[in-house]
């Protein structure tokens, strides 16, 4: 049987996380879902360093990364993983509230897999959600470097 692969949400604003995961359990996906509240916790998370350095090996399917948070922001984060040899291939879909077309495309320039503003209804924040964990989780192959890795 196939291991479940995680998904890294790297959000700081609680009720934010609350909905993600809300929404993530409203359609059964049933994978592991790890939270890094800032840039800086997600990168200690992907390079198993800090409190993060026992973690199981393997990287995440998936990384859902939100810009605009404290110590760390995404487009820092984004920048360095896109920079690194192994973990380029890591799809990273942001999520934020950003509607600004700056943020847009330098996140495009970095290299970033998807950009989705956050509905601000409910309904709409599920539907999306749904959308990005049925295509990013269960829809989308990686390449073969990349998978021995997760």
């Amino acid at each position: 049987m196939e291991t479940l692969k995680r998904i890294l949400l790297v959000e700081d604003d609680p009720n934010d996380i609350e909905l993600t995961l809300g929404a993530l359990s409203e359609h059964n996906l049933a994978n592991e879902i790890v939270i890094a509240r800032d840039g800086v916790e997600a990168l200690d998370y992907l390079y198993r360093r800090g409190d993060f350095a026992s973690r199981p090996a393997g990287n995440p399917v998936v990384i859902l990364l939100d810009l605009k948070m404290p110590k760390l922001g995404g487009l820092q984060v984004l920048r360095q993983l896109k920079a690194d040899e192994d973990m380029r291939f890591i799809p990273i879909v942001i999520l934020t509230s950003s509607r600004e077309s700056r943020d847009l495309e330098e996140c495009y320039k970095l290299g970033v897999n998807a950009y989705v503003v956050k509905p601000v209804r409910f309904a709409e924040f599920v539907e999306a959600i749904k959308g990005i964990s049925m295509f990013w989780v269960l829809i989308n192959e990686l390449p073969p470097a990349t998978s021995k890795k997760q």
